[in-house]
């Protein structure tokens, strides 16, 4: 049977403005980053882009590099899209980056016009589109001149290949630098993408500064801190979990530091009635410069007990006494 997106999808959602743009995201937003890749479920993963977009998440968040292998990611969105939703494409932001290690030779990864339009046009032709809603620097590149790179993205916003211009994990200064030479092109830069969570407030330091003096939206990515900021490990880390497994940015080593940390927060939510991602994802949104935080998920009830967020994202005083104090 063919897929019928649930008809309520729209209702009760309460979408965001990007910076100053015209554009509009979902509060919450799912990344492709995890569970996409060559070796994952693919009807597990139809059933995440389905669930998402049947609860009003209309932004999907995808990197040539996302897999593994990389551009996995990619391959299983385009196979999602044409299945099963190439009718619904004007309902969708679907985004791609490049800048990090894709091929081999000079010029597969890093900010050169080279690297940044070749792994456009690979992208595309891996998802099956005919354009990206956003196109993303994924990184600075401290060797390549920025005027270049600037000059990669107005040509592909110039090209009908993207519809908007992003930078993610920029420094302050190479963020304003770089979108007043996007914004004298008049391709202006939509939005930055970084990560922001309870255990990592760096972007505190400057660069929510700059998104809000040059007028961006901000996607805030691991708002649950690669999982730690979730019930998962309160009572330890299960043999099937991602810190018990091989990966380099959550370690079972990293879990058990933050161990108390995480328990004092969950604590803390319940008193709140919420669960801890719950908690986490509110935080994160509280901020007025964030207009989204981009989820990763397994499963679909990951989803919805995310976007369980929503209901509540104040804070008194006290309670951000007590994060202040217990994270990072």
């Amino acid at each position: 049977m063919s897929y019928l997106p649930d008809p309520e999808r729209y209702a009760g959602t309460d979408y965001r403005r990007c910076g100053r743009s015209g554009l509009l995201l979902p509060p919450v937003s799912l990344g492709l980053w995890h569970n996409f890749g060559a070796e994952s479920d693919y009807e597990n993963a139809r059933r995440l882009v389905h669930g998402a977009f049947d609860s009003g998440i209309t932004y999907f968040d995808l990197a040539n590099n996302y897999g593994p292998p990389p551009g996995s990611a990619e391959e299983c969105f385009g196979r999602i899209f044409m299945q099963d939703l190439s009718g619904y494409r004007d309902e969708l932001v679907i985004a791609t980056k490049a800048g990090h290690l894709m091929w081999e030779g000079p010029y597969g990864d890093w900010g050169s016009r080279k690297h940044m339009l070749a792994s456009l046009n690979q992208s595309l032709s891996r998802m099956k589109l005919d354009y990206v809603d956003i196109f993303y620097a994924h990184r600075h590149d401290p060797e390549t001149p920025l005027e270049e790179t600037a000059g990669a993205l107005i040509t592909a916003v110039q090209s009908g290949k993207a519809l908007y211009a992003g930078i993610s994990k920029f420094p302050a200064e190479q963020t304003r630098q770089i979108c007043a030479m996007l914004r004298e092109a008049r391709v202006p830069c939509l939005v930055h993408q970084l990560r922001y969570n309870m255990f990592n407030r760096e972007p505190e330091a400057g660069v929510f500064a700059a998104i809000r003096e040059e007028g961006l939206g901000c996607v805030a990515f691991s708002p649950l801190a690669q999982g730690m900021l979730t019930n998962r490990y309160l009572e330890g880390i299960p043999a099937d979990s991602r810190a018990a497994g091989a990966s380099v940015f959550l370690t079972e080593e990293r879990v058990l530091h933050h161990g108390d940390r995480v328990r004092r927060l969950a604590a803390l939510a319940q008193d709140r009635g919420q669960s801890l991602a719950q908690m986490a994802l509110a935080w994160v949104l509280r901020e007025p410069v964030v207009t989204t935080a981009l989820i990763g998920a397994s499963r679909p009830a990951q989803i919805r007990d995310c976007l369980g967020a929503l209901k509540n994202t104040r804070f008194s005083p006290e309670e951000l006494a007590v994060i202040d104090s217990t994270a990072d």
